[in-house]
């Protein structure tokens, strides 16, 4: 498979691995990117599965967590064997597993929105709210239905997934990628994908962390924001954003660089 990639920095900098969520994808790194490599960093952004056109399988299964956790780590190998791993909203959890199950592979890891996900698990577990919010998921597993219903009367319901916090110009160019044909779909199917046992077995993470959290994020709450810290067994940093919602690339873009930075570059 052919992933496409964005770089920024020198080629001989430390890596540092960007992994972007849904529905978003590696231009959404920009910003951050830029920053890094004023730093020094060598920032690699991957279009991940189904985001890149020659690596986009038409299964569901080619899209369970276990693949995309291996395409990671590919993805490492291929920068020298080792990097800093950060990973927001799907790519966090993603960054989470291979933090957690390869910790020879990643040198430090930040987590941005997305709490680990056995602390998650212990919410959803207790919380009926909790489980509420994520609701939405039913919807995208839905396939054909949700492809609809996010495409339809120009990408409304596409468009509202960002509320106000991500730039309408960013907002369109993703509304442009996910009409190509094929590209809403191979992105959906990383949540049909999703199995209850993603996490069976999920040790400790035991590499440096940082997980940057907003407390108006409309998936995650509190409590597993809070609790993640139980399942770092290495130095770790939580920082907590009052007010700042889930597109903390595009809401706390300074806050986020600095957090990264701080933990490659200690």
């Amino acid at each position: 498979m052919a992933f496409d990639v964005l770089q920024w920095g020198p080629d001989d900098g430390q890596p540092v691995l960007l992994l972007h969520g849904f529905p978003q994808r590696n231009a959404s790194w920009d910003e951050i990117g830029r920053r890094l490599a004023d730093l020094g960093l060598r920032a690699v952004a991957v279009n991940q599965r189904g985001y890149s056109a020659g690596a986009r399988p038409s299964e569901v299964a080619a899209y369970a967590l276990p693949e995309l956790v291996a395409d990671t780590v590919a993805f490492i190998d291929a920068l020298g064997g080792t990097a800093h791993l950060v990973g927001h909203d799907f790519g966090g959890v993603v960054g989470w597993q291979v933090a957690a199950r390869y910790p020879e592979k990643v040198k430090t890891f930040t987590a941005l929105s997305t709490p680990n996900q056995l602390a998650l698990n212990e919410e959803l577990a207790r919380s009926e709210a909790a489980r509420a919010r994520f609701g939405y998921i039913l919807g995208f597993r839905e396939e054909g239905a949700a492809e609809r219903s996010l495409l339809a009367d120009n990408a409304s319901a596409f468009r509202a997934l960002f509320g106000r916090a991500v730039p309408d110009d960013r907002v369109e160019a993703d509304v442009r990628f996910f009409a190509q044909p094929g590209a809403l779909t191979a992105a959906l199917n990383w949540y049909r994908a999703m199995n209850r046992h993603d996490a069976d077995g999920l040790p400790p993470v035991r590499v440096p962390t940082t997980y940057v959290w907003g407390s108006e994020d409309m998936a995650f709450g509190r409590e597993a924001a809070e609790n993640t810290r139980y399942h770092v067994e290495a130095p770790y940093t939580f920082v907590p954003l009052e007010g700042a919602g889930h597109w903390l690339l595009e809401e706390a873009t300074d806050t986020v660089a600095e957090a990264i930075a701080e933990r490659v570059l200690p």
